[in-house]
């Protein structure tokens, strides 16, 4: 596989050292999915998880919650009942 394809396909930019590391990488993890391609895995059922995961679910119960004004007691800044925070996301 190319390692200035794969870089593109990830927008990324990578030095020439940086390609001579990963293209060794990304060639020593193409041949481990060869070796995966050659097991034989006839009659094992698909999977997603190696153990059987079971979802438990807790029951639904309503329980006394704090009062908003007292959920924003302690706020540094408050509007419209809700807590004011800095912007941490930047743009439109």
């Amino acid at each position: 596989m190319d390692i200035d394809a794969v870089a593109s396909l990830a927008r990324i930019h990578l030095t020439e050292e940086e390609k001579e590391k990963f293209s060794g990488q990304l060639e020593s993890i193409l041949r481990y999915a060869d070796r995966l391609m050659s097991v034989d895995v006839e009659g094992v059922e698909p999977s997603a998880h190696a153990f059987e995961i079971v979802n438990m679910w807790a029951e639904d119960v309503v329980e006394e919650s704090f009062d908003r004004r007292d959920a924003l007691a302690n706020a540094p800044e408050v509007e419209d009942n809700q807590f004011i925070v800095p912007r941490v996301v930047e743009g439109d």
